[in-house]
């Protein structure tokens, strides 16, 4: 079974946002270039004997007969690409916020070490990762209350994968990993703090005794007590216990090293340079020692996690766009699908608090758009996608600029870079139009402008992101270069 590959995620709580929002972001990358996606509203339901049966893992699993509404980002050809038979149950539905403005984004691809996984195996008919959105979003009204959820689901019926797992709500934010086949753990982002997840397992020291900001499966200390899986003297880190840091020079640490430690290290210089310098780590983007968790120097904004997420290494030696072959994995590639900045406002009435950011294609290339969480439905070009090129799909349009743009990069970043700046400034001042209109509205009307907002914001991005690629074409049909 393929898994997807190579996501990043940064979570930020409300007190280290500019305006006191909550924030959990993830890009969600396939295993190749071209995972279909699509933007679409679940309405609530009450189906009585509900079940769900995972179209890869095929596990079955009885649902609550009462669901919540919910938006949401479900792969659209998985059984075609896979060789499946067709399956009527949604699949990697990825990232969403419920009608009680609970947020949830599932996953970051992690790794068990093989001391914890030779201990607790993974489960083949388990809850992987293209299940989980479905069968928890629809049905928490807290955050927290999501993690003990998928918790106590990964505890009952085990899962097949490693994953890292985002939650918010308007007061809090939380990250659960998963290891093994039936273990898991799970941090509070502090209020005043910021957290970067690259692939890896990232949680470290888990406190027993504070419940408050640490969630875990009830044997996780007994287990790692009577199987020898804690390396260190003291304390109890869940990174070296479970994940692949260390010192050993083993695969798995050196795709780390590779591949996803040096994401954290950017991120971390990004947005808290000082700090990273007097830990000793400015120079150091393969350190096993960078932190999951820091303090931003700055609030933060979601324009600051948009260009984290649309990052390779700027203004750094290990910039691709400079080098021959690349030396790190950068956070933005041909492999990104999907990308969402979920923000949950707490300066605004909560009926039209919550937003969903979501960008598609190459996220260096493609701007983010705003929807309302408490819409009913979706512009038909971000409901579309099939296996097909098709401009009519928002998912093949921003597909088609990336590839469009990505081969003649120096001669198009200046134009794309200005295009994504206007579509940013055009997304605000469209937000604060419909907040000021949603202030005088009842709940009923209220929708139905949200819907109607978020459908014609969309809408004008696709007319002049379509705009733009009638320009890059004619302008590249006018080069005088010839490749024969």
């Amino acid at each position: 079974m393929h898994k997807p590959l190579s996501c990043t995620s940064i979570l930020v709580g409300k007190d280290a946002t500019i305006d006191g929002s909550t924030i959990i972001a993830r890009n969600g990358d396939w295993y190749n270039t071209c995972g279909p996606k699509k933007l679409v509203v679940r309405p609530a339901r009450n189906k009585p004997d509900n079940l769900y049966v995972s179209p890869l893992t095929h596990v079955r699993i009885p649902l609550p007969s009462r669901s919540y509404r919910y938006i949401c980002e479900p792969s659209t050809c998985v059984e075609k690409q896979l060789h499946l038979p067709p399956s009527k149950y949604p699949v990697y539905e990825e990232a969403g916020v419920n009608e009680k403005d609970v947020a949830m984004s599932a996953t970051e691809t992690t790794y068990t070490n093989q001391r914890f996984l030779g201990c607790d195996p993974y489960v083949k008919h388990g809850v992987n990762e293209e299940s989980m959105v479905t069968i928890v979003l629809p049905f928490v009204n807290t955050a927290r209350e999501g993690v003990r959820r998928l918790g106590d689901l990964i505890q009952k019926y085990g899962t097949g994968q490693s994953n890292g797992i985002a939650f918010s709500d308007h007061d809090e934010v939380w990250y659960l990993e998963t290891v093994g086949g039936h273990h898991w753990a799970a941090v509070r982002i502090p209020d005043d703090a910021y957290a970067i997840a690259p692939n890896e397992t990232s949680i470290e020291q888990i406190d027993f005794n504070d419940p408050d900001h640490y969630m875990y499966s009830p044997d996780l200390k007994s287990f790692v007590e009577q199987n020898h899986l804690n390396p260190d003297q003291k304390g109890f880190n869940f990174r070296k216990i479970a994940g692949t840091a260390g010192e050993y020079a083993d695969w798995d640490n050196q795709l780390d090293i590779k591949y996803n430690t040096s994401r954290a290290w950017y991120g971390h210089l990004l947005f808290s340079p000082h700090e990273m310098k007097s830990l000793g780590l400015t120079d150091q983007p393969t350190s096993q020692k960078i932190p999951f968790i820091m303090k931003p120097e700055q609030k933060l904004t979601v324009e600051d996690c948009e260009y984290f997420l649309s990052s390779h290494y700027q203004q750094t030696p290990y910039d691709p766009v400079k080098l021959k072959k690349p030396i790190f994995r950068p956070v933005a590639l041909d492999r990104n699908q999907l990308s969402h900045v979920i923000q949950l406002r707490n300066d605004v009435p909560k009926k039209y608090s919550a937003l969903m950011w979501v960008a598609m294609g190459l996220f260096a290339f493609s701007p983010y758009v705003p929807f309302y969480a408490n819409i009913t439905r979706t512009p038909k070009n971000y409901a579309t996608a099939t296996s097909n090129v098709s401009l009519d799909s928002a998912f093949w349009l921003y597909k088609t600029l990336s590839a469009l743009v990505n081969p003649h990069y120096h001669q198009f970043v200046n134009t794309v870079n200005l295009y994504k700046k206007k579509c940013q400034a055009y997304d605000i001042s469209r937000i604060k139009q419909t907040d000021r209109k949603a202030s005088k509205l009842d709940d009923n009307q209220l929708q139905t402008l949200l819907t109607k907002s978020s459908c014609q914001t969309a809408d004008h991005i696709t007319n002049i992101t379509k705009q733009l690629i009638d320009k890059i074409i004619k302008n590249s049909l006018n080069s005088p270069n010839l490749y024969y």
